[in-house]
């Protein structure tokens, strides 16, 4: 379902008074319509509508919609009213709420107080807030990464509000704090922050796709929108079980932990009944995200034990961005309360699914109309396939980037297996679609040939219409009905970098679509033709990133090779891509980054990647030498004890076998615990980050891979008193 939301509104959609959705109050147990609190923390557009005199919010709008800064006596009026609200909220903070190059949000709280001076010379303090605090903050930016866009000495940074998104209040622990989104930029107007290009991207989309649109016939177009809804998928680990894992703190993942014998073999955690102490937890954060005014829609259990998913409603990007970011925090706040630790790490579980943050991205104009749904008329069904191509042609285009856009130390544990995206991106569109561009391509006439009607041929049940495509898990960028689902995105990453990046493939490929349309136009008197024209021209061009097929075979994996699609296979070469200044030229075109914008971020990258894993490794080797170790030790002194008393030379061979094995495995782990050690020490030593990544990649990961297996070997074989880590069925079967 996608549901449009005019920018005016705040961004967001009430839910209707009719609509039946009800909070069931875990105490009271009096139903509440989630109506009739939704949005409650929030103060969007719609509530300076109401608050503001005619003028100011008049001068607001047209500041919005003409793109220019707003006056200083409507930012001081918009402030004004902003206090007020929050101050009767119980706010008595607020902070500019901003997506720093850390991965993480930033804030910087400051009080709503002045000091005054009285007439007899006494302090008194009173509640102010001003437009030029509403509009910009300046918090100390030496700390956050730039990627060398600046030395450390140059800490000046700025954040701005971006009044596009709804300001919101996050209430913990009875402390009340206005938010207000911002975006984060340098001395010399350098992004600094994740947002600010994902907002470049919308504005050069909209105009880019207008200019199309009126092309082929949509002239009274003022505005398209890209939508999106980010689904989220997350892991729930008992808090106090979790506390005893110095991986899980650290790194966000186990680094050693034998496989249970039950794992997710048995294929029933997914959509089944959810655990009461998961649905109470689901309960309050839903509760705390309708607050907040975030449109969550569904939940339910995912594929692994303990995995479960939430989903919203489609929101316009740039504030479905910002609500993604703002869940990912609530619902580690909000496990907290309930004795759980929310993990959002990739891959988590070794032999388990892992998580994926599946973008479900769509455009639509200022009508409302979804520009990836066939329509009602000839007119937007050529439009519709118009749309299906031009979105074709940019990923085909800019596959690599696209596919470089979602690497990281964690999704490269996740792509590529059967549980997830294989990491060659490729584009699913479904046989009815593919066999009208098939006949398109051929010149022959393009019409469904499948009924759109499925029978299920039981008498009590109706039948059901189809989707234009069916499913196709594999496939990283699949076509699902009227929206592209870009399923190879990590859990626990920002959906900004992605969907900027993917605005700016379609960007560049709309506007060579215009310019194709133009000179077809000039030779083809008829409209619809030359759009026909451009149809197959593009299809003819970019077939090759189509594939229905088993992206998890090595088939695909060949096929691909033949085709020249790009094959990313760690996020290192992810990097190196998006240092690449020829691959990432449509990204400067289109003006949604700066050629040194796009270098800071590659070198952010890849010193990241390094961080990482020297953490992971080092946390690896602190855990094998305080608990593998001792637990192999003791147990290996009770067994050789156990072996002096063997009386006969069956039991005697046997006991000596086990002594031996534990002996082996004791070898291993000293060795290659040492191994790793100089490893590290010796990639600390490198001064090059190539030479740092070439040697993580060719020597010190599968030291670790080798001392996780004798880990793992060795947590088999130790009794359970003295393994004092908890083990997987410990974090994954007896959470509820």
């Amino acid at each position: 379902m996608l549901v449009s939301s005019d920018h005016r509104s705040g961004g967001y959609v009430y839910p209707g008074k009719n609509q039946a959705n009800y909070y069931q109050g875990s105490e009271s147990h009096v139903s509440e319509l989630i109506s009739s609190y939704f949005g409650e923390l929030t103060f969007g557009l719609g509530h300076m509508r109401e608050r503001l005199s005619r003028e100011a919010y008049s001068d607001l709008l047209f500041s919005l919609d003409h793109k220019r800064k707003i006056s200083k006596a409507t930012a001081d009026a918009i402030a004004l009213a902003i206090k007020e609200w929050a101050v009767s909220k119980g706010a008595t903070h607020f902070c500019h709420w901003f997506q720093p190059m850390t991965g993480l949000t930033a804030e910087k709280h400051d009080a709503f107080i002045t000091i005054q001076n009285s007439n007899h010379s006494e302090l008194t303090v009173v509640e102010r807030f001003s437009g030029s605090q509403l509009i910009q903050g300046e918090p100390d930016a030496s700390s956050f990464p730039s990627g060398g866009m600046r030395s450390t000495f140059e800490a000046r940074g700025y954040t701005a509000w971006d009044p596009t998104s709804p300001l919101f209040i996050v209430e913990e622990a009875g402390v009340k704090t206005l938010c207000i989104p911002s975006v984060f930029f340098g001395y010399h107007g350098q992004a600094l922050d994740h947002k600010t290009p994902l907002l470049r991207s919308v504005e050069v989309l909209s105009a880019e796709v207008c200019s199309f649109l009126k092309q082929i016939g949509d002239v009274d177009v003022k505005n398209v929108m890209a939508t999106l809804g980010a689904e989220q998928e997350y892991f729930l680990i008992d808090r106090e079980a979790a506390k005893k894992r110095p991986d899980l703190i650290s790194t966000g993942r186990t680094l050693i932990g034998a496989t249970s014998s039950r794992g997710q073999r048995l294929e029933d955690h997914y959509f089944g009944s959810i655990p009461t102490r998961v649905k109470a937890f689901m309960h309050d954060m839903g509760r705390e995200l309708y607050r907040l005014g975030v449109p969550i829609k569904t939940r339910h259990n995912e594929v692994a034990p303990s995995q479960f998913e939430m989903a919203p409603i489609f929101e316009d990007v740039s504030i479905s961005c910002d609500h993604n970011t703002l869940s990912m925090e609530t619902m580690k706040r909000v496990a907290a309360r309930h004795g759980f630790m929310c993990v959002l790490h990739e891959k988590p579980f070794a032999g388990l699914n892992g998580s994926g943050k599946h973008c479900n991205w769509s455009m639509r104009n200022d009508k409302g109309e979804n520009l990836l749904e066939p329509g009602k008329t000839p007119h937007q069904n050529l439009r519709f396939l118009a749309m299906i191509a031009i979105v074709m042609k940019a990923v085909n285009d800019h596959s690599d980037v696209i596919g470089a856009s979602i690497c990281s130390a964690a999704n490269d544990l996740r792509l590529g297996g059967n549980e997830a995206p294989p990491t060659i991106i490729s584009i699913f569109l479904g046989s009815m679609l593919e066999n009208i561009f098939e006949s398109i391509e051929k010149g022959e006439a393009a019409k469904a040939t499948e009924e759109q009607i499925i029978n299920l041929d039981v008498s009590h049940i109706p039948d059901i219409s189809k989707d234009y495509t069916d499913r196709n898990r594999t496939s990283p960028f699949a076509f699902t009905g009227n929206k592209f689902e870009f399923r190879a995105v990590g859990s626990s990453a920002n959906v900004a970098v992605p969907v900027a990046i993917l605005n700016a493939a379609v960007i560049d490929a709309f506007r060579q679509a215009s310019n194709i349309l133009r000179e077809l136009m000039t030779t083809t008197p008829n409209r619809d033709e030359a759009v026909m024209k451009l149809i197959r021209k593009l299809i003819a061009e970019n077939k090759k990133i189509l594939f229905a097929g088993n992206g998890y075979s090595e088939e695909w994996r060949e096929e691909a090779k033949r085709r020249g699609l790009p094959n990313i296979g760690s996020c290192d070469e992810g990097f190196d891509i998006l240092g690449d200044t020829k691959a990432t030229k449509f990204l400067c075109d289109s003006k949604v980054f700066s050629q040194a914008e796009i270098k800071s971020r590659h070198n952010i990258n890849v010193e990241r990647y390094l961080t990482i894993m020297d953490i992971e490794f080092r946390c690896l080797m602190e855990m094998t030498n305080d608990y593998v170790i001792p637990a192999v030790e003791q147990q290996l002194q009770r067994s050789a004890n156990v072996l002096e008393m063997a009386t006969s030379k069956t039991l005697e061979k046997s006991l000596g076998q086990r002594v031996a094995d534990l002996e082996d495995v004791l070898d291993r782990l000293i060795n290659l615990r040492l191994d790793l050690a100089s490893c590290c020490d010796l990639m600390a030593g490198k001064d090059s980050e190539k030479e740092k990544v070439k040697l993580l990649k060719e020597k010190a990961k599968t030291i670790a891979a080798s001392l996780r297996t004798a880990a793992d070997d060795a947590e088999l074989m130790v009794a359970d008193e003295f393994w004092v880590l908890p083990k997987y069925r410990d974090l994954l079967f007896t959470n509820f």
